[in-house]
């Protein structure tokens, strides 16, 4: 395969960027070579600056002087805060190489560019609503041929694949029914089908700490760094891990191309966020834990893969190392979930999740309103549902604020022994059953 233009500068001796620095990924420690666990690998860095500073130094400079052959010459191309980051984040999401961009969809768009007209693409029924989105477009205006199907079912993404799929695009957990996909089990399905068809695979939900799609035979694992990478939704971003080095250099050419790579400034941010992943993930998803009991307990249809009722508990647990901090919930009334929503004051109303802040919403107003409604009802994707993305706040207190919520927006009464939880089966009638208060 020939190596587009201005991508392989001097590959005997520089790396795939065409820069003098040690392969990617940098190893742990350059010197014993070992590699540490993932929560002090998300921390530890090795860096070159001629100061040894402790923080790696932003380089705010949209130009670098110099002639032909030197490692940078213009930030749109490469910039040193931009290259470290890649580094790193290739380092924990277990890649031979990482690629970051301006935002999320911005790396489903980078992906996605590889697609030609006639080619066909498999995909999930229930998607985020950029990506669904960015599909629509595709499909309606580019020629490429898109398959929605319920990826949950092994048999039934084997049946739309064909030596004609070219792509298979994943999320898993899905959003926002949390549906789990068989990482494993598609790829090596859709390799079967067309050796050469990328699975490519959002982790977004999970993060490097949680799951890594690249293990499990995926060829593109990609997320929102704007989400739990960051930590502090004081940025955007999106990340792609590859560990094939001729899709790499298509990513990075379209990359160079259309000039979407990740800001120094916002790099630096990435690279300082990333660092408290494991001590963020850890407390957001025990927080998580304990409300979708606690909303279980109390009559209501939770979506969560940490419950052992989640259907795919162990297909979850089989490829991921924890659950998450997104849960869903249905309260089997439309006017009952706004008045939910409106009623919490921990809980932001806001787009988005992966945040130290508590957020909450209803998908179908809000994150997943591009999807028309015809399409919503096909897919079984239920308008009262309620998304949660949980933070690290006290624990007594989301659930205090949740409780407040459901008392005030009837959905409960409260009772000296505890709440009468309204019967989701009924909730539009005001049947109630007695669900007995955990201490």
């Amino acid at each position: 395969m020939a190596v587009p233009s201005g991508i392989g500068k001097a590959m005997k001796h520089l790396d795939l960027d065409g820069h003098d620095l040690p392969p990617s990924p940098a190893p742990s420690s350059p010197n014993n070579g070992r590699k540490y666990a993932l929560a002090t690998e998300l921390v530890y860095t090795e860096g070159s600056d001629q100061y040894n500073s402790s923080s790696v130094p932003i380089y705010q400079s949209a130009t670098f002087k110099g002639g032909p052959g030197q490692e940078y010459d213009y930030t749109r191309s490469g910039n040193p805060t931009r290259t470290h980051l890649e580094r790193h984040m290739a380092k924990i999401m277990n890649a031979n190489r990482a690629l970051v961009v301006s935002s999320g969809m911005g790396a489903c768009d980078v992906i996605t560019r590889i697609l030609k007209p006639g080619d066909e693409v498999v995909t999930g029924d229930d998607l985020y609503g950029g990506t669904n989105r960015l599909l629509t477009y595709l499909k309606t205006n580019g020629g490429i041929i898109v398959h929605h199907v319920d990826t949950t079912k092994l048999e039934t993404v084997k049946a739309a694949l064909s030596e004609k799929t070219t792509m298979v695009l994943l999320e898993t957990p899905t959003n926002p029914l949390i549906k789990i996909v068989d990482i494993a089990g598609i790829a090596a399905a859709a390799h079967a089908a067309n050796p050469d068809a990328v699975v490519s695979v959002d982790n977004t939900m999970m993060s490097p700490y949680l799951q890594n799609p690249l293990d499990l035979g995926a060829d593109v694992s990609y997320e929102s760094g704007t989400k739990y990478l960051s930590g502090h939704h004081d940025l955007m971003a999106g990340i792609i891990g590859i560990n094939n080095a001729a899709l790499g250099d298509k990513f990075y050419f379209m990359i160079n191309s259309t000039g979407c790579g990740l800001a120094p400034f916002d790099s630096w941010l990435l690279l300082r966020g990333v660092k408290t992943l494991a001590v963020r993930m850890e407390k957001q998803q025990t927080n998580a834990n304990a409300i979708a009991s606690f909303l279980e307990n109390h009559g209501f249809k939770v979506r969560y893969p940490g419950l052992k009722s989640h259907p795919q508990y162990a297909l979850h647990w089989s490829q991921a190392r924890g659950a998450g901090a997104v849960l869903s919930f249905e309260t089997g009334s439309i006017s009952l979930s706004e008045r939910i929503v409106e009623a919490t004051k921990l809980f932001g109303i806001s787009v988005s999740f992966g945040c130290v802040n508590s957020l909450i919403s209803m998908p179908c107003r809000m994150s997943h309103a591009s999807i028309d409604p015809a399409t919503r009802k096909e897919r079984a994707l239920p308008e009262d549902i309620i998304r949660l993305c949980v933070g690290i706040e006290d624990l007594g207190d989301l659930i205090d604020d949740l409780s407040q919520a459901l008392v005030r927006a009837g959905a409960v009464k409260l009772t000296q022994d505890g709440f009468i939880a309204r019967n989701p089966d009924d909730a539009e009638t005001g049947t109630t059953k007695q669900v007995v208060d955990e201490p």
